[in-house]
């Protein structure tokens, strides 16, 4: 009897053990802006073939959210974080669609910078704390909110970056370990400073290293602070124009670098050191997307001006590898498409397939290996897209900036399986987590699993 009973307690505590081992698996965490990575990937998800909020239909929970922000959630065992901006007077709200107003939206009303945590598996609020009040220092896109950044955490540490508001480190609980002040950074369009958008680089954080990158008008530069303490471990400058693009971990032979986005300097650093290991020109002039990692190639993309270039690096790059006249590829360069990049959309690299979403709908999937096209089609008849696409277990989710989630199916044809409507703004990528995936809206959290 005896035994028996130690040998229930020992399962019991093997189980708690296995559960908690899977809880704190960095693999299957969505730790930052498009999970692990920026990937946009989680299989074996289990996610439901259709759901709908409006009957709550294999919808898990919903709940409201105060302000505007356009931070992606970032889950980590049982904890969902997301940044928002709450203001009593700034009603405006979000304008979505296909324009070309760049005048930023005037409000010197003032704000309460935030970050939130929820239970992910009920939708309750946890903790909330606010990291900043005051005006904020410069106005936001009519497409933009005061809190563009998505969160990063490790599962100990959550990290939230709101420009010239702030770097803020909390541990999972909600305790502030330290900050960081930049000043004001000009996060602003290059030839018309007046047109000012907000702050939108998401902070990532990779074996206890966090890192910013800093495009803007003057004194951009890109940095690493010790997760724990907050001490600045390198700061290296740049000199491009100001950019929203997040950067990405790579590794060349096992080791591990930084990649970044950017129109005179898409490149790559040297994790430890901030050394520039290569670099290149011929981005678009606004970068956004997020560069994205495959096998044995980077893959960058941009659009706006007169480059909008789709380009696969290999890792192993050194030096200026810029290409040269009507050059495609060379020594690093594997191939490029010239034509055919993103403005606002990060890449995502699926089963063999390299998927390219434009601001119209227009979706492109490329061999990755060669940079052919497999297939186009197009989403919404006059929708813009905003939100990059995520993947799980053989289905690509897509939502568009009115709220409609198109799930497609992967493969070499373009088939779009159903269609869903969030019924709200919806201008922030997914995030997955096994069982789960979470929309946030202009005004909503919304988990949709299997009931």
């Amino acid at each position: 009897m005896k035994k028996n009973i130690i040998f229930l307690l020992l399962a019991i505590l093997m189980a708690s053990y296995s559960l908690s081992e899977a809880q704190t698996d960095g693999s299957r965490q969505w730790s930052s802006y498009r999970g692990p990575f920026s990937s946009g990937v989680l299989d074996n998800a289990n996610l439901p073939d259709s759901f709908d909020p409006s009957t709550m239909a294999n919808i898990r929970w919903k709940t409201e959210v105060p302000g505007l922000g356009l931070a992606s959630p970032v889950v980590w065992g049982n904890r969902l974080f997301i940044t928002t901006a709450v203001s009593q007077t700034d009603k405006k709200g979000l304008k979505p669609g296909l324009y070309g107003d760049v005048t930023p939206v005037s409000d010197n009303s003032v704000h309460e910078w935030k970050v939130l945590c929820y239970d992910k598996n009920d939708g309750k609020l946890l903790w909330a704390r606010t990291s900043h009040t005051g005006v904020p220092a410069i106005k936001r896109h009519p497409k933009s909110t005061h809190a563009n950044t998505t969160v990063a955490t490790d599962g100990s540490y959550v990290i939230a970056f709101f420009g010239s508001e702030g770097l803020y480190c909390y541990d999972v609980n909600g305790n502030l370990k330290w900050q960081k002040n930049f000043g004001i950074l000009k996060s602003v369009f290059f030839s018309m400073p007046d047109a000012e958008w907000e702050f939108a680089s998401s902070p990532i954080i990779y074996n206890g290293i966090v890192i910013i990158q800093c495009d803007v008008l003057e004194n951009s530069f890109i940095a690493a602070f010790d997760v724990k303490s907050g001490n600045e471990l390198w700061r290296t400058k740049r000199d491009d124009y100001p950019g929203w693009s997040t950067p990405n971990i790579y590794f060349n032979e096992n080791k591990p670098c930084i990649v970044v986005n950017g129109f005179k300097h898409m490149g790559g650093y040297d994790l430890v050191s901030g050394k520039e290991l290569w670099k290149m020109g011929g981005g678009g002039d606004i970068p956004i997307p997020t560069p994205i990692i495959g096998t044995d190639l980077i893959y960058l993309n941009g659009a706006h001006g007169k480059s909008s270039p789709v380009l696969a690096v290999r890792k192993s790059a050194t030096g200026d590898i810029t290409l040269q006249g009507k050059d495609t590829s060379n020594i690093y360069v594997k191939w490029s498409r010239p034509r055919g990049g993103s403005y606002m959309h990060t890449m995502l690299l699926y089963r063999n397939r390299l998927y390219n979403m434009g601001w119209n709908g227009l979706l492109s999937c490329l061999d990755p290996e060669k940079g052919t096209e497999i297939y186009n089609g197009k989403l919404g008849k006059s929708r813009s897209f905003v939100a990059s696409p995520v993947a799980s277990d053989g289905k690509i989710y897509i939502v568009d900036e009115e709220g409609t989630v198109y799930i497609l199916k992967v493969g070499n044809e373009f088939k779009i399986l159903t269609e869903i409507q969030l019924k709200d703004n919806c201008l922030t990528a997914p995030a997955i987590t096994d069982g789960m995936i979470y929309f946030r809206t202009q005004n909503w959290l919304i988990a949709a699993g299997k009931k």
